[in-house]
């Protein structure tokens, strides 16, 4: 099996390449390298498939602390105040709010997948829009639901 060597390498073997882009494997198969984040240009479909971990992440994190949230009300109502105590304070409110974000990105991302498995949107530019859309959506989310936990009452600081 030959691999043929890029265009411009005056070598036919990439085994004695000296540019650093092939690399040999444990199984001695050259290959070529993988490109690296600083070798791609960003763009925003890159930007919001690491969002959409992240906020997976971030979800995971939120269903340890909603699990917490029900062991403090099975521990009784001193457990239970300080930990609804601390989830009011504004660092708990930041939290919260980080949460909420997750949880519209994450959603958010879920409908752009779906509309992707569709097989629509699929070129650069409609990829970017639903992108950008994604990352929209769940800021005006965020930013309403919080907005109108304050304006009702039911959040104060």
């Amino acid at each position: 099996m030959s691999i043929s060597p890029l265009p411009g390498d005056a070598s036919n073997d990439p085994a004695e390449d000296q540019t650093g882009r092939f690399v040999m494997q444990p199984n001695g198969r050259v290959r070529p390298l993988s490109p690296h984040l600083q070798v791609w240009r960003w763009h925003v479909t890159m930007l919001a498939s690491i969002l959409v971990r992240i906020s997976g992440a971030a979800l995971a994190a939120g269903a340890l602390l909603v699990a917490a949230w029900l062991a403090a009300l099975a521990f009784g109502p001193d457990a239970y105040a300080a930990f609804t105590g601390w989830l009011g304070s504004p660092p708990g409110l930041l939290v919260w709010i980080g949460l909420t974000a997750a949880l519209a990105y994450h959603f958010a991302g879920g409908v752009r997948h779906l509309i992707w498995d569709m097989g629509e949107g699929l070129t650069p530019r409609s990829a970017n829009r639903l992108s950008v859309a994604s990352i929209a959506f769940a800021v005006v989310v965020t930013v309403a639901y919080w907005v109108a936990m304050f304006m009702t009452g039911r959040v104060v600081l």
